[in-house]
Protein backbone atom coordinates (compact mmCIF):
# COMPACT_ATOMS: atom_id res chain seq x y z
CA UNK A 1 0.00 0.00 0.00
CA UNK A 2 3.12 2.09 0.54
CA UNK A 3 4.12 1.84 -3.08
CA UNK A 4 0.49 2.49 -3.94
CA UNK A 5 0.40 5.93 -2.17
CA UNK A 6 3.69 6.88 -3.72
CA UNK A 7 2.82 6.22 -7.00
CA UNK A 8 -0.68 8.11 -6.22
CA UNK A 9 0.69 10.72 -4.63
CA UNK A 10 3.90 10.93 -7.87
CA UNK A 11 0.87 10.92 -10.00
CA UNK A 12 -1.18 14.04 -8.61
CA UNK A 13 2.18 15.81 -8.32
CA UNK A 14 2.93 15.33 -12.15
CA UNK A 15 -1.09 16.55 -12.93
CA UNK A 16 -0.70 19.55 -11.07
CA UNK A 17 2.40 20.62 -12.36
CA UNK A 18 1.03 20.25 -16.09
CA UNK A 19 -2.03 21.81 -15.15
CA UNK A 20 -0.44 24.84 -13.41
CA UNK A 21 2.17 25.22 -15.94
CA UNK A 22 0.19 25.26 -18.85
CA UNK A 23 -2.23 28.25 -17.11
CA UNK A 24 0.83 30.21 -16.07
CA UNK A 25 1.93 30.80 -19.81
CA UNK A 26 -1.66 31.75 -21.35
CA UNK A 27 -1.89 34.24 -17.91
CA UNK A 28 1.63 35.48 -19.48
CA UNK A 29 1.13 35.69 -22.67
CA UNK A 30 -2.31 37.62 -22.25
CA UNK A 31 -0.12 39.67 -20.08
CA UNK A 32 2.37 40.40 -22.50
CA UNK A 33 -0.45 41.51 -25.45
CA UNK A 34 -0.30 45.47 -26.60
CA UNK A 35 -1.81 47.41 -24.01
CA UNK A 36 -2.41 45.30 -21.46
CA UNK A 37 -0.19 46.80 -18.36
CA UNK A 38 1.99 49.26 -18.70
CA UNK A 39 5.71 48.31 -19.17
CA UNK A 40 7.06 48.76 -15.34
CA UNK A 41 4.39 46.50 -14.56
CA UNK A 42 4.81 43.78 -16.55
CA UNK A 43 8.61 44.17 -16.00
CA UNK A 44 7.80 43.69 -12.11
CA UNK A 45 5.38 40.91 -12.86
CA UNK A 46 7.99 39.00 -14.62
CA UNK A 47 9.53 37.22 -11.89
CA UNK A 48 6.85 36.56 -9.75
CA UNK A 49 5.51 34.34 -13.03
CA UNK A 50 8.99 33.21 -12.94
CA UNK A 51 8.87 31.91 -9.13
CA UNK A 52 5.28 30.17 -9.70
CA UNK A 53 6.41 28.31 -12.35
CA UNK A 54 9.65 27.46 -10.38
CA UNK A 55 7.35 26.21 -7.84
CA UNK A 56 5.23 24.49 -10.42
CA UNK A 57 8.30 22.76 -11.70
CA UNK A 58 9.41 21.73 -8.10
CA UNK A 59 5.72 20.55 -7.08
CA UNK A 60 6.05 17.47 -9.83
CA UNK A 61 8.81 16.08 -7.90
CA UNK A 62 8.43 17.06 -4.28
CA UNK A 63 5.25 16.34 -2.01
CA UNK A 64 6.49 19.70 0.57
CA UNK A 65 3.91 22.34 1.32
CA UNK A 66 6.63 25.25 0.85
CA UNK A 67 6.62 24.51 -2.52
CA UNK A 68 2.18 25.43 -2.98
CA UNK A 69 2.46 27.86 0.05
CA UNK A 70 5.57 29.78 -2.54
CA UNK A 71 3.97 29.38 -5.49
CA UNK A 72 0.07 30.36 -4.34
CA UNK A 73 1.91 33.17 -2.90
CA UNK A 74 3.92 34.32 -5.92
CA UNK A 75 0.67 33.66 -7.88
CA UNK A 76 -1.51 36.57 -6.02
CA UNK A 77 1.24 38.52 -5.73
CA UNK A 78 1.32 38.75 -9.31
CA UNK A 79 -2.55 39.82 -9.34
CA UNK A 80 -1.82 42.52 -6.64
CA UNK A 81 0.86 44.29 -9.08
CA UNK A 82 -0.77 43.66 -11.72
CA UNK A 83 -4.38 45.19 -10.52
CA UNK A 84 -2.76 48.28 -8.35
CA UNK A 85 0.73 49.03 -9.92
CA UNK A 86 -0.45 49.88 -13.26
CA UNK A 87 -0.35 53.37 -14.16
CA UNK A 88 -1.91 53.01 -17.74
CA UNK A 89 -5.53 51.22 -16.03
CA UNK A 90 -6.32 47.67 -16.94
CA UNK A 91 -7.24 46.25 -19.91
CA UNK A 92 -9.01 43.17 -20.84
CA UNK A 93 -6.45 41.21 -21.73
CA UNK A 94 -4.64 41.97 -18.41
CA UNK A 95 -8.17 40.97 -16.45
CA UNK A 96 -7.82 37.68 -18.60
CA UNK A 97 -4.90 37.15 -17.04
CA UNK A 98 -5.96 37.56 -13.60
CA UNK A 99 -8.23 35.12 -14.48
CA UNK A 100 -6.57 32.61 -16.03
CA UNK A 101 -3.69 32.68 -13.35
CA UNK A 102 -5.87 32.78 -10.18
CA UNK A 103 -8.64 30.15 -11.74
CA UNK A 104 -6.23 28.27 -13.27
CA UNK A 105 -2.71 28.15 -12.22
CA UNK A 106 -2.96 29.45 -8.58
CA UNK A 107 -6.28 26.84 -8.16
CA UNK A 108 -3.77 24.26 -9.65
CA UNK A 109 -2.01 23.39 -6.39
CA UNK A 110 -5.37 21.85 -5.04
CA UNK A 111 -4.93 18.78 -7.14
CA UNK A 112 -1.95 18.17 -4.56
CA UNK A 113 -4.01 19.06 -1.30
CA UNK A 114 -7.12 16.56 -1.72
CA UNK A 115 -5.22 12.99 0.17
CA UNK A 116 -4.56 14.31 3.50
CA UNK A 117 -7.09 16.03 6.29
CA UNK A 118 -3.91 18.49 6.74
CA UNK A 119 -3.91 19.52 3.22
CA UNK A 120 -7.35 19.70 2.53
CA UNK A 121 -7.60 22.28 6.10
CA UNK A 122 -4.48 24.12 3.76
CA UNK A 123 -6.56 23.24 0.43
CA UNK A 124 -9.77 25.21 2.24
CA UNK A 125 -7.36 28.17 3.76
CA UNK A 126 -5.97 29.19 0.52
CA UNK A 127 -9.16 28.68 -1.35
CA UNK A 128 -10.89 31.18 0.96
CA UNK A 129 -7.73 33.85 0.80
CA UNK A 130 -7.25 33.53 -2.84
CA UNK A 131 -10.79 34.07 -4.01
CA UNK A 132 -10.91 37.09 -1.65
CA UNK A 133 -7.88 38.67 -2.82
CA UNK A 134 -8.52 38.34 -6.23
CA UNK A 135 -12.01 39.44 -5.81
CA UNK A 136 -11.13 42.72 -3.75
CA UNK A 137 -8.36 43.10 -6.61
CA UNK A 138 -10.93 42.91 -9.33
CA UNK A 139 -13.57 45.00 -7.79
CA UNK A 140 -12.83 48.06 -9.67
CA UNK A 141 -12.67 46.48 -12.71
CA UNK A 142 -15.46 43.30 -12.88
CA UNK A 143 -18.25 42.73 -10.47
CA UNK A 144 -17.95 40.36 -7.58
CA UNK A 145 -20.41 38.02 -8.65
CA UNK A 146 -18.92 37.60 -12.23
CA UNK A 147 -15.85 37.26 -10.77
CA UNK A 148 -16.29 35.04 -7.30
CA UNK A 149 -17.91 32.08 -9.46
CA UNK A 150 -15.54 32.00 -12.13
CA UNK A 151 -12.32 31.24 -9.15
CA UNK A 152 -15.09 29.04 -7.31
CA UNK A 153 -15.55 26.86 -11.06
CA UNK A 154 -11.65 26.89 -11.11
CA UNK A 155 -10.63 25.30 -7.66
CA UNK A 156 -13.50 23.33 -7.59
CA UNK A 157 -12.58 21.69 -10.87
CA UNK A 158 -8.70 20.95 -9.97
CA UNK A 159 -10.06 19.72 -6.60
CA UNK A 160 -12.31 17.03 -8.24
CA UNK A 161 -9.20 16.31 -10.55
CA UNK A 162 -7.24 15.84 -7.50
CA UNK A 163 -9.87 13.46 -5.69
CA UNK A 164 -10.59 11.73 -8.53
CA UNK A 165 -6.99 10.66 -9.33
CA UNK A 166 -6.60 10.03 -5.40
CA UNK A 167 -9.73 7.53 -5.65
CA UNK A 168 -8.82 6.01 -8.80
CA UNK A 169 -5.28 5.03 -8.04
CA UNK A 170 -6.13 2.20 -5.22
CA UNK A 171 -8.93 1.03 -7.48
CA UNK A 172 -6.81 0.29 -10.23
CA UNK A 173 -4.30 -1.41 -8.22
CA UNK A 174 -6.67 -3.65 -6.48
CA UNK A 175 -7.62 -4.55 -9.97
CA UNK A 176 -4.32 -5.23 -11.01
CA UNK A 177 -3.80 -7.28 -7.88
CA UNK A 178 -6.62 -9.50 -8.76
CA UNK A 179 -5.64 -10.06 -12.56
CA UNK A 180 -2.14 -11.17 -10.46
CA UNK A 181 -3.46 -13.69 -8.36
CA UNK A 182 -5.64 -15.02 -11.64
CA UNK A 183 -2.56 -14.98 -13.40
CA UNK A 184 -0.98 -16.83 -11.37
CA UNK A 185 -3.77 -19.30 -10.37
CA UNK A 186 -4.21 -19.83 -14.03
CA UNK A 187 -0.24 -20.72 -13.83
CA UNK A 188 -0.14 -22.93 -10.79
CA UNK A 189 -3.68 -24.86 -12.46
CA UNK A 190 -1.34 -24.86 -15.83
CA UNK A 191 1.86 -26.21 -14.09
CA UNK A 192 -0.14 -28.67 -12.25
CA UNK A 193 -1.74 -30.12 -15.37
CA UNK A 194 1.57 -29.70 -17.44
CA UNK A 195 3.13 -32.30 -14.50
CA UNK A 196 -0.06 -34.36 -14.63
CA UNK A 197 0.02 -35.25 -18.23
CA UNK A 198 4.25 -35.48 -17.90
CA UNK A 199 3.07 -38.43 -14.71
CA UNK A 200 0.67 -39.69 -16.98
CA UNK A 201 3.49 -39.99 -20.05
CA UNK A 202 5.79 -41.72 -17.79
CA UNK A 203 3.68 -44.14 -16.31
CA UNK A 204 2.26 -45.49 -19.75
CA UNK A 205 5.83 -46.14 -21.19
CA UNK A 206 7.23 -47.47 -18.06
CA UNK A 207 5.07 -49.05 -16.00
CA UNK A 208 1.43 -49.49 -17.76
CA UNK A 209 4.27 -51.41 -20.47
CA UNK A 210 5.91 -53.36 -18.28
CA UNK A 211 2.13 -54.68 -16.45
CA UNK A 212 0.66 -55.30 -19.87
CA UNK A 213 3.66 -58.07 -20.66
CA UNK A 214 3.04 -59.40 -17.37
CA UNK A 215 -0.74 -60.12 -18.30
CA UNK A 216 0.08 -61.21 -21.52
CA UNK A 217 2.88 -63.69 -19.05
CA UNK A 218 6.08 -62.20 -21.11
CA UNK A 219 5.27 -63.77 -23.95
CA UNK A 220 8.57 -63.07 -26.77
CA UNK A 221 10.60 -61.42 -23.90
CA UNK A 222 12.92 -62.81 -22.22
CA UNK A 223 12.67 -63.02 -18.16
CA UNK A 224 16.18 -61.63 -17.68
CA UNK A 225 14.93 -58.38 -20.04
CA UNK A 226 11.43 -58.61 -18.14
CA UNK A 227 13.25 -58.56 -14.84
CA UNK A 228 15.71 -55.84 -15.61
CA UNK A 229 12.56 -53.49 -17.14
CA UNK A 230 10.70 -54.13 -14.11
CA UNK A 231 13.85 -53.14 -12.19
CA UNK A 232 14.28 -49.90 -13.98
CA UNK A 233 10.02 -48.81 -13.13
CA UNK A 234 11.07 -49.90 -9.37
CA UNK A 235 13.39 -47.12 -9.47
CA UNK A 236 11.58 -44.73 -11.31
CA UNK A 237 8.72 -45.13 -8.68
CA UNK A 238 10.98 -44.80 -5.65
CA UNK A 239 12.20 -41.37 -6.95
CA UNK A 240 8.39 -40.51 -7.61
CA UNK A 241 7.42 -41.17 -4.28
CA UNK A 242 10.30 -39.52 -2.85
CA UNK A 243 9.33 -36.18 -4.55
CA UNK A 244 11.57 -36.27 -7.12
CA UNK A 245 11.13 -34.76 -10.81
CA UNK A 246 13.00 -37.84 -13.09
CA UNK A 247 14.42 -36.39 -16.50
CA UNK A 248 14.15 -39.39 -18.58
CA UNK A 249 17.27 -39.68 -21.03
CA UNK A 250 15.83 -42.76 -22.53
CA UNK A 251 12.86 -45.24 -21.97
CA UNK A 252 13.99 -47.51 -19.34
CA UNK A 253 16.48 -44.91 -17.84
CA UNK A 254 16.28 -41.97 -15.66
CA UNK A 255 18.87 -39.24 -14.17
CA UNK A 256 18.03 -36.29 -11.63
CA UNK A 257 20.73 -33.88 -13.52
CA UNK A 258 20.55 -32.50 -16.89
CA UNK A 259 23.24 -31.87 -18.76
CA UNK A 260 22.91 -28.46 -21.44
CA UNK A 261 23.74 -30.72 -24.82
CA UNK A 262 24.11 -34.43 -25.56
CA UNK A 263 25.15 -36.36 -28.62
CA UNK A 264 22.64 -38.27 -30.05
CA UNK A 265 24.83 -40.90 -31.46
CA UNK A 266 25.53 -42.29 -27.41
CA UNK A 267 21.97 -42.32 -26.31
CA UNK A 268 20.68 -44.14 -29.23
CA UNK A 269 22.40 -47.12 -27.61
CA UNK A 270 19.93 -47.62 -24.26
CA UNK A 271 17.30 -47.33 -26.71
CA UNK A 272 18.21 -49.88 -29.33
CA UNK A 273 19.60 -52.30 -26.28
CA UNK A 274 15.93 -52.25 -25.04
CA UNK A 275 14.18 -53.15 -27.74
CA UNK A 276 16.55 -55.83 -28.74
CA UNK A 277 16.10 -57.44 -25.58
CA UNK A 278 12.67 -57.23 -26.38
CA UNK A 279 12.51 -59.40 -29.06
CA UNK A 280 11.82 -56.65 -31.67
CA UNK A 281 15.12 -56.37 -34.53
CA UNK A 282 15.44 -52.75 -35.22
CA UNK A 283 17.54 -51.43 -38.19
CA UNK A 284 18.84 -48.07 -38.03
CA UNK A 285 20.28 -46.06 -40.65
CA UNK A 286 21.24 -42.17 -41.12
CA UNK A 287 23.08 -40.16 -39.04
CA UNK A 288 25.51 -41.26 -36.36
CA UNK A 289 25.48 -38.53 -34.10
CA UNK A 290 23.56 -35.30 -33.84
CA UNK A 291 24.08 -32.90 -31.20
CA UNK A 292 20.58 -31.84 -29.55
CA UNK A 293 19.64 -29.58 -26.34
CA UNK A 294 18.99 -31.96 -22.95
CA UNK A 295 14.95 -31.58 -23.01
CA UNK A 296 14.91 -31.73 -26.76
CA UNK A 297 16.70 -34.97 -26.39
CA UNK A 298 14.80 -36.41 -23.91
CA UNK A 299 11.42 -35.65 -25.88
CA UNK A 300 12.54 -37.01 -29.17
CA UNK A 301 14.07 -40.21 -27.81
CA UNK A 302 11.02 -40.85 -25.74
CA UNK A 303 8.87 -40.56 -28.64
CA UNK A 304 10.63 -42.81 -30.77
CA UNK A 305 10.92 -45.46 -28.38
CA UNK A 306 7.00 -45.37 -27.89
CA UNK A 307 6.85 -45.45 -31.38
CA UNK A 308 8.93 -48.66 -31.38
CA UNK A 309 6.75 -49.97 -28.84
CA UNK A 310 3.26 -49.88 -30.41
CA UNK A 311 4.97 -51.27 -33.52
CA UNK A 312 6.35 -54.46 -31.03
CA UNK A 313 2.95 -54.66 -29.63
CA UNK A 314 0.66 -54.32 -32.62
CA UNK A 315 2.35 -54.41 -35.62
CA UNK A 316 2.32 -58.48 -35.74
CA UNK A 317 6.22 -58.14 -37.44
CA UNK A 318 9.35 -58.24 -35.46
CA UNK A 319 11.31 -55.49 -37.12
CA UNK A 320 11.17 -51.98 -37.65
CA UNK A 321 13.46 -49.74 -39.65
CA UNK A 322 14.65 -45.95 -38.12
CA UNK A 323 16.01 -43.82 -40.36
CA UNK A 324 17.75 -40.48 -38.33
CA UNK A 325 18.50 -37.29 -40.50
CA UNK A 326 19.33 -33.84 -39.94
CA UNK A 327 19.73 -30.37 -41.40
CA UNK A 328 20.58 -27.36 -40.39
CA UNK A 329 17.11 -26.35 -38.36
CA UNK A 330 15.76 -30.15 -37.51
CA UNK A 331 16.51 -33.59 -36.53
CA UNK A 332 13.90 -36.05 -37.82
CA UNK A 333 13.82 -39.78 -37.42
CA UNK A 334 11.07 -42.27 -39.70
CA UNK A 335 9.92 -45.36 -38.24
CA UNK A 336 9.02 -47.90 -40.72
CA UNK A 337 7.17 -51.10 -40.53
CA UNK A 338 5.66 -53.72 -42.66
CA UNK A 339 3.09 -54.91 -40.04
CA UNK A 340 -1.20 -55.19 -40.40
CA UNK A 341 -1.70 -51.03 -40.37
CA UNK A 342 -4.71 -49.12 -39.36
CA UNK A 343 -7.14 -47.08 -40.80
CA UNK A 344 -6.13 -43.48 -38.85
CA UNK A 345 -9.63 -42.72 -38.04
CA UNK A 346 -10.34 -45.99 -36.11
CA UNK A 347 -7.39 -44.41 -33.59
CA UNK A 348 -9.02 -43.54 -30.09
CA UNK A 349 -8.23 -39.80 -29.46
CA UNK A 350 -8.47 -40.71 -25.65
CA UNK A 351 -5.34 -42.65 -25.70
CA UNK A 352 -2.20 -41.56 -24.36
CA UNK A 353 0.11 -44.08 -26.81
CA UNK A 354 0.41 -41.46 -29.97
CA UNK A 355 -0.98 -38.61 -28.40
CA UNK A 356 0.68 -37.38 -25.29
CA UNK A 357 3.85 -39.87 -25.26
CA UNK A 358 4.35 -38.96 -29.17
CA UNK A 359 2.53 -35.51 -30.27
CA UNK A 360 2.07 -34.08 -26.85
CA UNK A 361 6.07 -34.82 -25.60
CA UNK A 362 7.10 -33.29 -29.03
CA UNK A 363 5.10 -30.44 -29.78
CA UNK A 364 6.15 -28.94 -25.87
CA UNK A 365 9.87 -28.61 -27.23
CA UNK A 366 8.57 -26.65 -31.07
CA UNK A 367 8.92 -30.32 -32.78
CA UNK A 368 5.89 -32.59 -34.62
CA UNK A 369 4.69 -35.57 -35.63
CA UNK A 370 2.92 -37.61 -38.52
CA UNK A 371 1.31 -40.57 -38.83
CA UNK A 372 1.03 -42.56 -42.32
CA UNK A 373 -0.91 -46.17 -42.31
CA UNK A 374 -3.53 -48.00 -43.84
CA UNK A 375 -4.87 -51.72 -43.36
CA UNK A 376 -2.34 -54.20 -44.55
CA UNK A 377 0.20 -51.95 -45.80
CA UNK A 378 2.65 -51.41 -42.01
CA UNK A 379 2.96 -47.86 -40.90
CA UNK A 380 5.13 -45.09 -40.73
CA UNK A 381 5.83 -42.12 -38.07
CA UNK A 382 7.93 -39.01 -38.49
CA UNK A 383 9.27 -37.21 -35.90
CA UNK A 384 10.92 -33.79 -36.46
CA UNK A 385 12.44 -31.65 -33.47
CA UNK A 386 14.59 -28.31 -33.63
CA UNK A 387 18.09 -28.58 -32.89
Amino acid sequence: MDLIAKERDRLLQRTARVYGLSFTVVSLVCLSMPGSVDVLTWVLCLPLYAVLGFAQVRLGRSRSLRWVALGIAAGLSAILVITFASTAGVGPSAISAVAQLSAGSIASFAVVLTTERMRRIFLAVAIVVSITIVTVSLAPYQAPLRTIPLQVLGWLLAAIIGFWISAGVPRAARRIASIGRAHRAERQASETEAQRRQGARLLHDTVLATLTLLAHSGVGVAPVALREQAADDARLLRQLRLGATPAPQSSGTYQLEVSEETVLGTTLESVKQRFGRMGLEVSWHGTGQVLLPSHVLDAFLLALAECLENVRRHSGVTEAHVTITDDETTVRAMITDSGVGFALDDVDSARLGFKESVVGRLREVGGKARLFSSPGSGTTVVLEVPK
